[in-house]
């Protein structure tokens, strides 16, 4: 019985803040790109002007297989990871969903879905347009998906799947997000009831009720369809490694999302979570940015207090997902943060300001609770050398690349967590509050250079932004430098000077003998019996 069969590499998760639900009034999402096999890099694309006739090679984003040719349009824009220069943002979570509406000849997958629409889209529902119409014309090849999609004013769920083979097109609703509320979505479709009346908020394609009546997935009236019973109908999998990520976030929000407890835990018989809640409080990137580090702390789901966790409380579980155990299926669970990941996003986009310099993507690489998000102006004319594509890659190691810095890092944590993160978040904090305490004066320097001269605010921009990342990787790297003198062969080392930022590393050279907890040393007596035993001799 394999109880998350496909969920190793559909495993992102993604949160969204509306502009009212946000401190400042910006409208944010986040994104966990989580695979084994993903390298974390930053891609960009400049904005360019085609020749009438040119054609655009799509290649799956997964494998890098071609697809096909489409038409190029005109005019494109410029796209620094998952956001362009107009402040338009879109990320994803894969559900897959029913395997028969995979259709493999289509053209268009999930990624080549996301760069196209923003290389080719000033708003969130101008890239709704774009990414239907893709499909509608040139087909679907990937499962179904949760799409996030935002602007400077607006955020976005679209759930889309294919029809299957010999049936181009996709069936999808979008469903935007209220102003003072905020959603998230992690691997399960999560649109129930559509409001088709409310045209200006819900978006949807035209058969996909009927669709569903036609495949027999549904046989009621329109008022009581569910596009998720429909198209990705729970199951254990579903709820306790999916949709536990979304309760969790929600709960930090709204203690009463513990009545959803039952369900998330697997039991599908209960009502479902909402789409989207209103918080009891506003929420700040630096709140976004710590959602993206969450392991069900202050739950029972939490994967700190179980045996797995070993002696220094790791909250991570090797794969698989599940084992056996006398014949008994276990689960490992899925946190939103998580080791394998390639890289973790928190694109910020803010109204108030040109676009050049509204649109903020907080970027980092690898497990988001060890991430640091480095501010990257969505204008910016290159990317860091630390994020560059080519800077490394999964069989190539780079003592310049971030990801592999931060993997350095986070893998030696893994073996002494409870120790070492406390010295991972002291920089991570102090590194990321410094980032924020900066921008205000680059916003302000940049708008009163955008106001003479767009391009010097641009290189400006481009500047901050590739130094700040480069510095942040350099640092880490003193710091995972500082963690391997310090912990060296499970000891621990005394901080003589207060600080690794001092002369040296400011560490003592006679180490201390920590050991275990009490917890841990009553296992291994468990386990070993009287063979431990000191024993007197008379």
């Amino acid at each position: 019985m394999i109880l998350f069969a496909g969920w190793e590499i559909m495993a992102c998760t993604g949160v969204l803040v509306g502009k009212k639900a946000s401190v400042d009034g910006s409208v944010m999402i986040s994104y966990s790109a989580d695979s084994h096999t993903l390298y974390g890099e930053l891609y960009r694309w400049p904005a360019a002007t085609w020749p009438k006739g040119s054609m655009l090679q799509v290649t799956e984003w997964d494998t890098g297989k071609p697809l096909g040719q489409i038409p190029q349009v005109e005019q494109t824009y410029s796209v620094i990871g998952n956001m362009n220069e107009y402040q338009v943002a879109i990320t994803e979570s894969t559900w897959g969903g029913r395997t028969e509406l995979q259709d493999t000849t289509g053209i268009i997958d999930y990624g080549s879905l996301i760069y196209i629409a923003l290389q080719r889209s000033k708003s969130a529902r101008e890239a709704i347009q774009v990414m239907t119409g893709l499909v509608r014309d040139y087909g679907y090849c990937s499962g179904g998906e949760s799409f996030s999609i935002a602007d400077k004013n607006e955020a976005w769920i679209m759930e889309l799947i294919g029809k299957g083979p010999g049936n181009k097109g996709a069936v999808w609703v979008a469903i935007r997000i209220p102003d003072d509320c905020i959603s998230g979505h992690a691997n399960q479709s999560r649109i129930q009831q559509i409001p088709f009346d409310d045209k200006e908020n819900c978006l949807y394609s035209a058969d996909v009720v009927s669709f569903a009546r036609e495949k027999g997935y549904f046989t009621g009236k329109d008022k009581d369809f569910r596009f998720a019973k429909a198209y990705n109908p729970y199951d254990f999998g579903g709820l306790r490694a999916c949709d536990a990520r979304v309760w969790s976030f929600f709960r930090k929000y709204d203690p009463g999302m513990d009545t959803y407890t039952d369900f998330i835990k697997g039991d599908p018989t209960k009502e479902p979570m909402p789409l989207y809640i209103k918080p009891n409080r506003k929420l700040s990137v630096q709140d976004v940015q710590n959602a993206m580090r969450d392991h069900y702390e202050g739950t029972d789901l939490d994967m700190t207090k179980d045996a797995g966790a070993g002696p220094y409380k790791v909250p991570y579980r090797w794969r698989p997902m599940n084992f056996e155990v006398d014949g008994e299926t276990y689960l490992n669970e899925r946190a939103i943060a998580t080791q394998q990941t390639g890289f973790v996003i928190v694109p910020q986009m803010r109204n108030w300001l040109p676009d050049a310099i509204g649109g903020v993507l907080w970027f980092g690489v690898d497990d988001a609770d060890m991430a640091v998000f480095t501010p990257l102006y969505c204008s910016i004319l290159d990317a860091p050398d630390c994020y560059r594509v080519g800077n490394g890659d999964m069989m190539t190691f780079s003592w310049t690349s971030a990801f592999w810095i931060h993997n350095w890092v986070a893998n030696m944590a893994y073996h002494k967590y409870s120790f070492m993160i406390e010295d991972i978040r002291k920089v991570q904090q102090e590194l990321e509050g410094g980032f924020q305490a900066v921008l205000p004066a680059i916003d302000k320097a940049a708008t009163e250079l955008y106001n003479k001269n767009p391009e010097e605010a641009r290189t400006f921009l481009t500047w901050f932004s590739t130094t700040t990342a480069d510095d942040a990787t350099a640092r880490w790297k003193k710091l995972g430098e500082y963690l391997l003198v310090k912990y060296i062969d499970g000891n621990k080392k005394k901080e003589e000077n207060g600080s690794f930022k001092t002369n040296g590393y400011g560490l003592s050279a006679s180490p201390d003998f920590p050991g275990y907890d009490e917890e841990y040393y009553r296992n291994i007596v468990r386990s070993a019996g009287d063979r431990l035993k000191v024993k007197e001799i008379q």
